[in-house]
């Protein structure tokens, strides 16, 4: 970003707005018809900003006849003269006196454009030295180029990268590692393979930035300018250099100081000397720090191992006494200095913290960095992994939980009870954001006979196995779950597991067209104190926005959308908002909102496309989508392509759907005999499943499919399954689909 600084402003605007100002100021002085106003640019930035590519671009072609000169030169007899002097905080004091003597008596038509770094200045905002004295004749105009902004970094990572390389959070996480430093963002990039070094995308949003820094540490360049200026500061006060690195935050002098090991004049003189040296900088709010992480890791690469400890644990101690205390950061201190113990409770403290405030996926990324890390002590390990099951389950898929806690269930000196615990959540991990539902509900089966004499857990995993999406088990089998686990979790007196339960009985009985579900939605407790069970309801009201439009009630499931993708994102359902925003494509697709709808459905494949649950809504749309524009191909692809839910195994409301549309396309191509086929598969997967209200997308079809293939008898006998399949229930789409089929 850039911004100017005169008596009469250019700023205001975007960087380019203010570079086109900037050359209308360097062509009106160098126009040999204008009032000969010289005018004198300074360009002003720290190291790294992009000052010369800036100057490059204003200086490359000057209007007019310009003469480019350099002080002491003779001056022209009346044309233009420009005068470009860079990096003037490294000049020798001859040449600043020749500067400012040709300012001092500037010709008429005289651009100059200075450049520096004010942390480098002998003398600080004095460009020219104490002794300048600019006369009135002489427009001044400061231009500051400052850090880019993400949307800057992200069309650098474009131009250098190619956009298919750039994936979504790429430039969000450059630009935090590297402070928008537009040197430092161009290095980055020069690195091979940079988007697999950098943790992009919400999937990683709880993974610390530490092991991106780790991975890829500080350019070069960056390393050379910080080590030369952290060298320039005297021996005796460079600890505060180091405890600033250590913190990699902008702290107090007060905080630099303890941590330093310093204090009276000795901090003081320490912290002036550093800043004097630029291996520090002002903040703000008096604060002092670096302008990025890795110019912090660039610094703490300049200790040694012994003195990090010391400052590490200097700073452990010192973030401990805050209220909250940053457990997270606690934690990284601790492990750095060694102390295990105080890690791994630093570490659990964190992930509770997390938990409570809603930001489970920075939870996932804690406690999978240490369970990873090594041999973990048995009891700390069996909390973590509870911790971490728990957190899993509301984030997004993550494949180093899964095998974190595949590991862990199978320790054969994991108490049942605890076993039992994390299987539940790793049931619900698989069946969920892994979209393996088949095996993620036999984990869940096995979870109950653990969890015996356990209701909390007892009841989540009842109510888990009751959710009615799932092909493997009847609708009566999911209704008799949920009715078991509503008594287990009332017989527990936890609020949150019956929040739990409750979302899963309203998705249970709302799916299957029970009217009876409404007023439940109405109850459940979306203002509780608990986040816990504001998260549960969030995710009821998700998945009961999806009931809601496979019965076709279509405003009804906005609402829930609105409602309940709004609570998702303030409480940190990350799982349950994503699950929201498939739906909505679903609603849009059936509504009519066709509009876009493809690019939306495509962007969302991208986002949640290793989440094949989630995809799965979107996947569907695009398949009919592409139907209805007569593309064939990409029908298929979409519907039954290597990423399409699977039609015996996904689903059951989306494989119907899918089912009804090949069902279509067959017919389409006058494939009776293979749309029949198509017709029967998909009506028996229907009736294992016993929800009709799910067939509304299909009945229509298949019943033609089923009477062209010459079998009225077998079609008549399917309209009345079906017609018996809605009675009492509430069901407008497939009420009207079964009036489409007696037809």
């Amino acid at each position: 970003m850039e911004r100017d600084d005169d008596t009469m402003p250019d700023g205001g605007g975007t960087a380019d707005e203010a570079e086109v100002a900037l050359r209308r100021r360097l062509a009106a002085a160098l126009d040999p018809k204008g009032p000969g106003r010289p005018v004198l640019l300074l360009v002003e930035g720290a190291a790294g900003t992009g000052k010369s590519r800036l100057v490059a671009r204003l200086t490359a072609a000057p209007t007019g006849s310009a003469r480019r000169t350099v002080p002491g030169d003779p001056p022209a007899a009346a044309g233009p003269e420009l005068l470009v002097a860079e990096d003037v905080h490294r000049a020798p004091a001859d040449d600043l006196a020749r500067l400012r003597a040709l300012l001092a008596a500037p010709p008429a038509r005289l651009a100059c454009v200075l450049s520096y770094r004010p942390e480098e200045l002998a003398v600080p905002g004095l460009v020219l030295g104490p002794d300048t004295d600019l006369p009135a004749a002489l427009t001044v105009v400061r231009h500051v180029v400052g850090p880019l902004d993400v949307a800057e970094v992200h069309r650098m990572a474009v131009a250098a990268l190619g956009a298919d390389r750039c994936p979504p959070g790429l430039a969000a996480v450059l630009h935090r590692v590297s402070g928008g430093v537009a040197q430092t963002v161009a290095d980055l990039l020069d690195l091979p393979d940079l988007p697999d070094l950098l943790p992009p995308g919400p999937a990683a949003a709880g993974q610390p930035l530490a092991a991106a820094l780790d991975r890829i540490g500080p350019p070069p360049r960056l390393e050379m300018l910080l080590r030369r200026r952290t060298a320039a500061v005297p021996e005796e006060h460079r600890p505060i250099v180091f405890a600033a690195a250590v913190l990699d935050e902008p702290a107090t002098s007060r905080d630099l100081a303890a941590v330093a090991g310093l204090s009276g004049p000795r901090s003081t003189d320490a912290l002036s000397a550093a800043l004097r040296a630029a291996a520090l900088e002002e903040r703000g709010d008096g604060r002092y720090g670096f302008g990025s992480p890795l110019a912090a890791a660039a610094v703490r690469r300049t200790a040694t191992g012994p003195d990090r400890e010391v400052l590490h644990r200097r700073a452990a101690r010192l973030l401990v006494r805050r209220q909250p205390v940053p457990w997270e950061r606690v934690a990284g201190h601790r492990r750095a200095c060694g102390d295990e113990r105080g890690w791994l409770h630093a570490v659990e403290r964190a992930a509770r913290q997390f938990e409570d405030s809603g930001e489970q996926q920075r939870a996932v990324g804690l406690l999978e960095s240490a369970l990873a890390t090594g041999p973990v002590p048995e009891q700390a390990r069996s909390r973590l992994a509870r911790l971490l099951a728990r957190s899993a389950v509301m984030g997004l898929r993550s494949d180093e939980t899964l095998k974190v806690l595949r590991h862990i269930v199978a320790d054969p000196g994991l108490p049942p009870a605890v076993r039992g615990e994390i299987r539940l959540d790793l049931g619900l991990l698989l069946c969920n954001q892994m979209g393996d539902v088949m095996e993620g509900r036999d984990e869940l089966a096995r979870a109950v006979d653990e969890l015996t004499g356990r209701p909390v857990p007892l009841a989540r995993a009842m109510s888990a196995l009751a959710m009615p999406y799932g092909p493997d088990a009847s609708f009566a089998e999911n209704v008799a779950w949920i009715e078991r686990a509503v008594t287990v979790a009332e017989e527990s007196g936890d609020p949150v597991v019956q929040a739990a339960v409750a979302a899963n009985r309203v998705s249970v009985l709302l799916n299957g067209g029970d009217p009876a579900a409404w007023p439940l939605i109405e109850r459940l407790p979306r203002d509780s104190d608990l986040i816990g069970c504001r998260q549960q309801t969030s995710r009821g009201l998700c998945n009961a926005a999806d009931a809601a439009v496979w019965l076709g009630h279509y405003d009804s499931s906005r609402a829930l959308l609105a409602e309940g993708v709004e609570l998702a994102a303030r409480s940190g359902a990350a799982y349950a908002e994503q699950t929201g925003r498939g739906c909505a494509l679903v609603v849009d697709w059936a509504t009519g909102r066709w509009s876009g709808l493809a690019e939306r459905c495509r962007a969302f494949v991208d986002e949640s496309g290793d989440m094949p649950y989630l995809a799965s809504d979107a996947r569907m749309v695009l398949g009919l989508l592409a139907l209805a524009r007569g593309e064939w191909a990409d029908t298929l692809d979409h519907l039954t392509g290597p990423d399409a839910a699977g039609l015996d195994t996904g689903p059951v409301p989306i494989s119907a759907t899918a089912s009804g549309a090949l069902v279509r396309l067959a017919l389409a191509h006058d494939d009776v005999a293979g749309a029949a086929t198509e017709a029967a598969a998909a009506w028996q997967r229907l009736r294992a499943k016993g929800i009709w209200a799910w067939a509304a997308e299909l009945a229509p079809w298949a019943v033609e499919a089923t009477l062209r293939a010459g079998d009225p008898s077998t079609a008549g006998a399917m309209t009345e399954e079906f017609a018996v399949g809605l009675d009492g229930r509430d069901a407008p789409s497939a009420d009207a689909a079964l009036e489409w089929t007696r037809a």
